[in-house]
């Protein structure tokens, strides 16, 4: 450290927002990128930890300190250099990543923790800019083929980790363009998709081929893909949804988060839609039931599109806005953390369980709320029950359901395969070697975890690469996460 008393002297800054009522009228993303005399002056506050929390609570453990320090002694290239070595894509960790290492930073003791988040995207937009990401292909390839069903993070990252070791790697992705999460669950707001663009035109110099419009189960038997090739990675992500089957959840107008968000993504993108199957929140009221990022995605989604009115329900209680942070350290302390969305004009309910939705002539009109109220019970956990009060009524011609992903889609490629499962529906494979129960086939990211955070994602892809290696190696000198 330059200066050891930097964390005391200088304040946590966040880079600059574009104001609610501009970015409302785009599409584009409207966080700026910090300066770098900025940056450099936040990674200042690192007080490079004896035991950096930071680094084990970042699922692929950045090199938090490591870099900081070398930012402030002007090193950039450095720097980068230390990120991609734990990060595939930091660019997509820096803007939608809810940063768990800033919640187990020391100075978060302080309410202030380092911006960490902030800091590895420009570092990563730095090293794109100065030409510092480049290709990686093999020097020396092997004759062994992968096969990676699903381009999401975790199928991206397996993917690419597997190529640099030398493998031929084929990607197969059932949608019509690669990216999975990232190009269709993702509004533009908050990643453009070409950020995604260029680092899929990276993974396919470094050899990876991609395979689109290719659904594997359907068109493409898993056997028969399993016999073309020496291993399979599924890395399908988890998109069933968890059904919310309440009175009235058959009315038009009531429909889950994904297939909003992927419709208006492919709209952003300049793809037709029928207007017969358009879902269009301009001049409606809007429910959005579930307080997550998704919801918080759909809500933004909404308000850009021009609704009446947006409201937001979520069915825990409204968090404190203070507490003792010594009480939760190093895990995330629950405090209320208003979104942009609120800033853009979105209401937000807190304690509502969502029991039916009223309609005339086949159509939503309104959403029925029960007050609840939190317990503990005697085995200290957390348990609803609805409160004695009455019921609450919001008008609503459009709902959208963002109450998570229940496991993934139990479809041809999981069924016909005969697959095992685990007691959530999740493909059963451990974390330990990622094989599932059928020979040469592994699984990874949200298919076999359930749903979760994209860096959590490229952390599996991460190890799922190490552990296919190993099977057709025998070893491995690929990174352990």
């Amino acid at each position: 450290m330059q200066d050891p008393r930097a964390f005391m002297t200088i304040e946590r800054a966040e880079p600059p927002r574009e104001p609610a009522a501009r970015r409302l009228r785009h599409w584009r993303e409207y966080t700026r990128l910090a300066e770098p005399g900025r940056v450099t002056r936040q990674a200042q506050r690192c007080m490079d930890c004896g035991v950096p929390c930071c680094h084990q609570y970042c699922p692929v453990h950045n090199l938090v300190p490591d870099w900081n320090g070398l930012l402030v002694d002007g090193h950039w290239r450095q720097a980068w250099q230390q990120l991609e070595s734990t990060n595939n894509f930091p660019e997509f960790t820096g803007r939608l990543c809810p940063a768990p290492c800033e919640s187990a930073c020391t100075l978060m003791l302080e309410g202030a923790p380092v911006t960490i988040r902030n800091i590895e995207l420009a570092i990563v937009e730095r090293a794109w800019r100065e030409g510092w990401v480049r290709p990686k292909p093999a020097r020396r390839k092997r004759r062994e083929r992968v096969a990676v069903v699903g381009s999401g993070p975790a199928g991206l990252a397996c993917a690419q980790s597997l190529a640099r070791a030398g493998y031929r790697v084929s990607v197969y992705e059932k949608a019509d363009r690669a990216g999975g999460l990232l190009r269709y669950g993702i509004p533009d707001f908050r990643l453009e998709k070409s950020v995604l663009e260029r680092r899929l035109a990276q993974i396919e110099a470094e050899g990876v081929a991609f395979h689109v419009g290719v659904r594997v189960g359907d068109r493409l038997a898993l056997d028969a893909l399993r016999g073309e090739v020496d291993a399979v990675v599924l890395a399908c992500g988890a998109s069933s949804p968890r059904r919310l089957e309440v009175p009235g959840s058959g009315l038009d107008g009531i429909h889950y988060a994904m297939r909003y968000l992927e419709q208006q993504n492919r709209v952003v993108a300049g793809e037709h839609i029928d207007p017969r199957r358009r879902i269009d929140a301009r001049g409606l009221d809007v429910v959005i039931i579930g307080g997550g990022d998704t919801g918080q995605d759909c809500a933004g989604t909404a308000l850009r599109q021009g609704a009446r009115s947006v409201t937001q329900v979520q069915y825990h209680e409204r968090p404190p806005e203070r507490v003792d942070i010594r009480r939760y350290w190093p895990e995330p302390a629950p405090l209320l953390r208003p979104g942009d969305v609120e800033e853009e004009g979105c209401r937000r309910l807190w304690g509502y369980d969502t029991v039916a939705f009223e309609g005339r002539e086949g159509h939503v009109e309104a959403v029925r709320l029960q007050p609840l109220r939190w317990y503990r019970n005697s085995e200290g956990r957390l348990v609803k029950q609805a409160a004695d009060a009455p019921s609450r009524r919001l008008e609503a011609q459009l709902v959208l359901i963002a109450i998570g992903f229940a496991h993934t889609e139990h479809d041809t490629l999981v069924t016909r395969a005969g697959l095992s499962l685990d007691a959530r529906g999740n493909v059963r494979a451990d974390d330990s070697d990622y094989r599932t129960s059928l020979d040469g086939i592994f699984s990874c990211g949200d298919m076999r975890r359930g749903q979760s955070l994209v860096v959590w994602a490229i952390r599996e892809g991460r190890q799922c690469a190490r552990a296919v290696d190993r099977y057709l190696a025998g070893d491995s000198e690929l990174p352990a996460v």
